[in-house]
């Protein structure tokens, strides 16, 4: 599952795709206004200086994970002068640290990398920096800055921020409001971001109780398993949130299997089945927070950039920022159209 622990450049608005923020890169829209200096150009869609990228992933034995690499992939078919170089994705660290050197040997002129261990690989970003081969660190952010040119992620506290945020607008108005949380898996450090970003929303609406709390591993099997749990030592509450969809499905099973409908649900990460739910709205799954798996295809954008030289348009520098934090949008049945492309399955 994703992890991070920096939050970088915040890009705050619901109705722009992850994707989005690099918009020259990727847009059909008219042009944004281009860098400050007419002699450093943005990166456009127009077939550019030929760049080699190099993509190390974890394995993908999680949705949210295999969408990185299908929109890692994606976008890099999008552009006839990128060479994508990707590795087999791997859980072991030592595995993936030689599949970066072997891609440092090949030289290629760009490295994105999701590390399985972000503090693990951080030996081998410094190596390939130290290489003159510039790093975009993709979601689990390495030990030192100096092992990246760029971070690019997620906002694990904003998830928790804006899921409680939903959740206390729509029971503002209700006395004695009970919550429940299903979390993650308790050591991850997202799980702890996203739990306090839900606690600090939570505290905006005196009403609102968060009442229980049941941390799973954010599988099928242990999500219904966990749910079932609450269920049972909570015989009435308002609203759920669910840190993710994954483990929702599986959620939603024992709900379902409970006969449980007085109370709204929420998930988190953005998975195709939930944005499903929340179209149908046959069921209390009423809403998820965006992780957006598109970031993989804005580090490629990004990478496409460095390898060029150019900046982005629509931003006044020069160069590429060196933190991007893409937004935690709340995904209900008023924008669904909008962003049921982005789902993941």
């Amino acid at each position: 599952m994703p992890e991070t622990s920096r939050r970088g450049l915040l890009f705050g608005t619901a109705a722009v795709s992850a994707g989005a923020f690099l918009t020259a890169c990727t847009s059909n829209e008219p042009k944004e206004k281009a860098p400050a200096q007419s002699n450093q150009p943005a990166a456009d869609d127009k077939p550019g200086t030929p760049v080699t990228i190099g993509f190390a992933g974890p394995q993908a034995d999680h949705g949210w994970l295999n969408a990185i690499n299908v929109n890692a992939k994606s976008r890099a078919e999008k552009y006839s002068e990128v060479t994508l170089e990707i590795t087999e994705g791997s859980n072991d660290t030592a595995a993936q640290i030689g599949q970066v050197k072997t891609l440092i040997n090949k030289k290629v002129d760009v490295l994105v990398i999701l590390p399985a261990d972000g503090k693990a690989l951080t030996q081998v970003g410094l190596e390939a920096m130290k290489a003159g081969i510039p790093v975009v660190n993709l979601d689990r952010i390495f030990a030192s800055p100096q092992a990246y040119r760029c971070w690019v992620g997620g906002d694990n506290y904003g998830m928790g921020l804006n899921a409680g945020h939903y959740i206390g607008e729509q029971l503002k108005d209700k006395a004695n409001a009970k919550v429940v949380e299903l979390a993650g898996i308790d050591n991850l450090e997202l799980t702890k971001q996203r739990s306090q970003g839900f606690a600090d929303a939570l505290k905006n609406y005196s009403n609102v109780k968060l009442v229980a709390r049941q941390a799973a591993d954010f599988t099928v099997e242990s999500g219904q398993a966990k749910m079932a749990q609450l269920l049972q030592a909570q015989k009435q509450f308002d609203a759920l949130w669910n840190h993710d969809d994954d483990q929702g499905v599986g959620a939603l099973r024992a709900i379902q299997q409970a006969g449980r409908d007085e109370f709204i649900m929420v998930g988190g990460a953005g998975a195709k089945s939930a944005m499903d739910a929340i179209k149908a709205d046959n069921s209390v799954l009423k809403a998820t927070v965006l992780y957006p798996p598109t970031m993989a295809a804005s580090a490629i954008d990004l990478a496409r950039a460095l390898g060029q030289s150019k900046g982005i348009a629509g931003l006044s520098e020069m160069e590429i920022p060196t933190s991007l934090t893409l937004y935690s949008a709340v995904v209900t049945k008023e924008n669904i159209d909008q962003y049921l492309p982005t789902g993941f399955s």
